[in-house]
């Protein structure tokens, strides 16, 4: 990689940074606490920084549907600035994540997969501008029970899920968002709602106490988190798709 070309270039055996988490499955408003070790090269550098990143799978910053090359920044910690790390040197460091609520979904309803949704823990080692990505750590994001409750009713109702897409811009029916992005849940509506072939697009903007569901451009509709009940949402959900998207 382009930071250990660098380093080689100056006669410098690479640094490496490894990154030990608590937990590699979270929910949104989870707390992730990471370690850090840094362990030093053949002789003494300086480091200007450590960061420690939440990324996601953002799917206007890829060239295909598949790859995980590019992805976008969710929440981002500075662990360490400017400190010398000296040849053979090991330095550990921790810092905890909370988990933003807005954070991207990777499996849902019981532990399923989302198609296409990522989510990892990035840090970062930053000498002279050179910036290694040297550890990079692939986290479960599991749905909320209430972000659960609601997909469950999409299920009953005969819908297929399809895939989920991370998009970078500001987010549209959200609520007080304080990111630039939102996450898309594609799926297919059964053939009783009149689209054979029609694909649904819907959001969950999750916070401390509710979230929002928005229904392609309809929306936010609230859904505490103290009153979750599957049979009542899957009947609203059902009355409000009939009569939104019937054509």
């Amino acid at each position: 990689m382009a930071f250990r070309k660098f380093l080689s270039s100056l006669g410098v055996g690479a640094p490496e940074v490894e990154t030990t988490l608590s937990a590699s499955a979270v929910r949104p408003g989870d707390q992730l606490h990471c370690d850090v070790r840094l362990q030093g090269g053949s002789v003494d550098i300086e480091v200007e920084r450590v960061r420690i990143e939440i990324v996601t799978r953002f799917e206007d910053l890829e060239e295909t549907e598949v790859l995980w090359s590019n992805p976008g920044i969710v929440k981002s910690l500075v662990l360490g600035e400017k400190f010398e790390l000296k040849a053979g040197e090991t330095k550990d460091g921790q810092v905890t994540f909370e988990v933003p609520w807005e954070t991207p979904l990777t499996h849902f309803l019981g532990g399923r997969p989302l198609k296409g949704a990522r989510v990892a823990v990035r840090t970062e080692l930053t000498v002279d501008n050179a910036v290694d990505r040297g550890d990079f750590d692939e986290i479960q994001v599991h749905a909320l029970p209430a972000q659960d409750a609601l997909l469950q009713a999409y299920s009953n109702l005969g819908f297929r899920f399809d895939e989920a897409e991370v998009k970078k811009g500001t987010p549209t029916g959200g609520r007080n968002s304080q990111v630039d992005f939102w996450q898309e849940i594609e799926m297919w509506f059964p053939s009783e709602y009149r689209r054979p072939g029609g694909q649904l697009e819907s959001m969950f903007f999750a916070r401390h106490d509710s979230l929002d569901l928005v229904t392609g451009r309809f929306g936010p509709f609230a859904f505490p988190y103290d009153n979750i009940d599957v049979p009542a949402w899957t009947a609203w959900l059902d009355q409000h798709l009939r009569t939104t998207f019937q054509r």
